[in-house]
């Protein structure tokens, strides 16, 4: 089963970010900020989503693929990752409201995925760098 959304993504180390939200959100902002970070991009504006053995797989749209649009500059050419699983989905459409927000979930392609809402803190990229890089406590 595979889907194509409108949504950016960067991986690290073979983990995948899926960043979902309206035109105008800042998918395409927060991918460069990670890719600066050391991310590699996977795609922007559009991905493939795939369902492989209980996993998200998310991969550039052919057509994208090493593309990334920098408003105000035009589209760059990046090195890209063809393929990676999905370990965390971010929605910038919605603001995080608590401190220690709980565990959320969202279902694409029948698979549950941690979901991260939008935090406007200047922690808050290095945060999701480290989230890639380890996950979450169990404390």
């Amino acid at each position: 089963m595979s889907e194509t959304v409108h949504a950016s993504a960067v991986a690290w180390d073979g983990r995948a970010l899926l960043i979902t939200g309206a035109s105008g959100q800042g998918k395409s902002g927060l991918a460069l900020s990670l890719m600066a970070l050391g991310c590699r991009l996977v795609t922007d504006d559009r991905a493939v989503l795939l369902a492989d053995n209980g996993e998200v797989h998310v991969s550039p749209h052919p057509r994208i693929a090493g593309l990334i649009e920098a408003r105000g500059v035009g589209i760059l050419s990046a090195e890209y990752c063809a393929a990676a699983p999905i370990a965390f989905v971010v929605d910038l459409d919605r603001q995080e409201p608590e401190r220690l927000p709980p565990r959320r979930f969202i279902t694409l392609l029948g698979c549950d995925l941690p979901l991260i809402y939008r935090v406007d803190s200047p922690n808050w990229v290095p945060s999701l760098l480290q989230l890639l890089k380890s996950g979450w406590s169990d404390q």
